[in-house]
Order: C-alpha cells, then sequence, then structure tokens
C-alpha cells in the first residue's frame, strides 16, 4: 500500500517540485544527498535503485537479499510489481534484482520465508491482468484515499517467482502480510469481516485466527524479533462524523489514512496499547534490534511532508527524529544480525518524484 502515502506526499508537494525532472542544476541541495547531517544512526550509506519507485524492500532472514515492489513507467512497469536481488558486499558491486512476480494485476507487500526457498506477497492478478484503476478523488471532494481493492490475495511462490500457491481466498482485500522470525505465523490484514483487521495464520495458509476487533484500519503489522509482539498502524475514529465517513469509504472499498497511530499487542493481539499520540499519519512501524520502536511520520509539519523516521519506547516515551529527507523517508527494516538498516526515500533524486532504496550500517 505505499505508493498511496507517496502519491499523498507528491500531491503536497507539486508545487515544491515542479520544474524540469532532468535539471540537475536546478535542484536545491537536498535532492542531491544521500546522507543527512544529524543522521546519526546511519554510516556508509549506499543508493540501490536509480529512478521509478522503489519501496517495502526487506531483507531475507540471512540478510544478503531484498525483496521489494517497483514502478516504473519508464521501464513498462506501470505498477508495483515484485523484484528481489542480492545485496552488493562492496561499492564495485551494483545492485541487480530480477522480476520474482507474474507481472499481472498489481502487487504489494513482499517477504521472504525464513527458509530462504519461499516468498509472500500480495496481488490482484485474479481479478485481472491489467493495473486496477485509482479511484477518482474528485468524487470524495479531492480527499486522499486509498483504494482497497477486493482482488488483493496472498500468495506463496519459489524463490524464482516459480509454483505460485494461493493462501487466501475470502471475498475482499488480504494483503499487507509479514512472516515472524520464528517461521511459524503469518500476520496480515484483511476486510473478510467487513472491517480493516488483523489476522494471524500458518505459513500455508491454515488456521486463520482475527486478531483485531476495534472499528477502523488496522494494518502494516510486523512481529518482534522473538515473535511475541506484533506493531501496527491503525486509524480509530471516535466521533459520529468520522465513524460515518469511515464507514461510508469502506463500503466504496477505500480509505482516509492521514491519522493513523502506532500500536503494540502480543502476538495473539492481547494487551493491545497505542504508543504514539502525535496525530497525523504514523505508520510504517517496525522494532529495533535493541527493542525500541522505528516508525514514519509527518507529525512535525501540518502541511503533511515531509515525511521522516523516529525511534520512541514502546511506552510512548524518548521520541527521537532519526533521518532529514525534505520530502519521504519511510519502510525501515533491520537485518537479522541488527547490523544494516534499509529504507527508502526521495533523497537524491535530482529533483524528480522518485523513491529510491538505501542500505546503511546501523549506529547505535
Amino acid at each position: 500500500m505505499r505508493l498511496f502515502i507517496i502519491a499523498f506526499l507528491f500531491l503536497s508537494m507539486q508545487n515544491v517540485t515542479a520544474g524540469s525532472k532532468h535539471n540537475h542544476l536546478a535542484n536545491s541541495v537536498s535532492n542531491d544527498t544521500i546522507h543527512f547531517p544529524g543522521e546519526v544512526h546511519f554510516k556508509n550509506v549506499r543508493q540501490l535503485t536509480f529512478g521509478g519507485d522503489n519501496a517495502e524492500a526487506y531483507f531475507s532472514s540471512d540478510g544478503k537479499y531484498l525483496i521489494y515492489q517497483k514502478t516504473n513507467k519508464n521501464e513498462g512497469i506501470n505498477c508495483d510489481q515484485i523484484w528481489m536481488g542480492k545485496i552488493p558486499e562492496n561499492e564495485n558491486e551494483t545492485f541487480n534484482p530480477k522480476l520474482v512476480s507474474n507481472a499481472k494485476g498489481r502487487t504489494t507487500c513482499a517477504y521472504v520465508y525464513p527458509d530462504g526457498k519461499h516468498i509472500l506477497y500480495a496481488s490482484t492478478f485474479l481479478g485481472g491482468e491489467e493495473c486496477p484503476p485509482l479511484p477518482d478523488r474528485s468524487k470524495y471532494g479531492n480527499k486522499y484515499i486509498w483504494p482497497i481493492y477486493e482482488s488483493f490475495d496472498i500468495f506463496n511462490a519459489d524463490i524464482d517467482g516459480k509454483n505460485i500457491v494461493r493462501l487466501t481466498s475470502t471475498v475482499g482485500y488480504d494483503a499487507e502480510a509479514t512472516i515472524s522470525p520464528k517461521g511459524d505465523k503469518i500476520v496480515f490484514t484483511s476486510m473478510r469481516d467487513s472491517d480493516l483487521d488483523l489476522y494471524t495464520m500458518d505459513l500455508n495458509g491454515k488456521n486463520v485466527k482475527r486478531i483485531t476487533r476495534t472499528l477502523g484500519y488496522d494494518g502494516g503489522a510486523w512481529f518482534s524479533r522473538d515473535g511475541k509482539k506484533i506493531i501496527w498502524r491503525a486509524s480509530r475514529p471516535k466521533t459520529s462524523e468520522e465513524i460515518e465517513e469511515y464507514k461510508s469509504l469502506l463500503k466504496d472499498g477505500l480509505v482516509a489514512p492521514t491519522h493513523m497511530e502506532v500500536w503494540i499487542a502480543n502476538s495473539d493481539g492481547t494487551n493491545a496499547k497505542q504508543i504514539t499520540n502525535l496525530e497525523q499519519a504514523n505508520w510504517a512501524p517496525n522494532f529495533t534490534p535493541q527493542g525500541k520502536i522505528i516508525f514514519c511520520s509527518n507529525h512535525e509539519y501540518k502541511r503533511g511532508f515531509p515525511f521522516n523516521m523516529y525511534l520512541i519506547n514502546e511506552d510512548g516515551t524518548g521520541i527521537e527524529k532519526i533521518s532529514r529527507d525534505k520530502g519521504f523517508d519511510a519502510f525501515p527494516m533491520f537485518s537479522q544480525d541488527g547490523k544494516k538498516i534499509v529504507f527508502c526515500s526521495n533523497r537524491n533524486n535530482g529533483g524528480t518524484r522518485d523513491t529510491n532504496i538505501f542500505i546503511a550500517d546501523w549506529v547505535e
């Protein structure tokens, strides 16, 4: 679901980023920087992709590969498909990813199974081989909205993308899946019970269990390293007007994710607690190697951008800004050994709207 957040950022920045796509001299310094002053937790930052929209890049368990989603209309990739590549060991090597989805429909939220032999992702291809249409925002007062395509289902496949197996088959949206480091459970978001809730299932799609039940969008969940907790983003409409709007949009297969907060719970959904109370969009949370929370937010900026990454304790204290791009930093994930962080950013994009993948050594 990441490109819809990025689209929101770009809609906000239309007047800021106007200009020649290829005129690097006309751009501000921030567009030609890969490591900003103040980013003290990053060392040896490297850019792995150059051009298009590349995001949700996640490590394999051994830390040697990245799987991610990519749109690049210049390459004929009109909506997200899943790519995977070996991380270069040094600056003399290049990142040469390969397509591992079937190039049909729209895909999202890929992950590598702990066995290193299979991949997981969501796709709309059973509902049609073409990219599903984006919603007409003018019908909703030009409100920023996400489409929740009911044709999204979750699949696994061999590491090369072959032998695709469907894991979900209920009516409605199934996507945003990640796997526990313990290698026993998948957590995902589904509309199967008429709201956007979190569910868990076995790695083969069996034993599905609903673990959230509060009205609102629950999504983008991750397991802790020991598999005992989950963290996710959630909207919680409260007033009668907010509830009516949420239900009305959901009926049309849409959601307005401009107010989300970070939540944490046991992996079975019990003992759920809200971590952030920052207003605006707080999302893409993950666990750090030291047990803190890293997440993306635009809470410092009432105009809705930039999006930067922050650290926070599980009890909501000790918030620390860790990234400084003037546009978009998000989708952080740490390698299993805790030595590397991968994230996606608008930095060094030459004044375009490209989002690329960056990897860095993590400095605690």
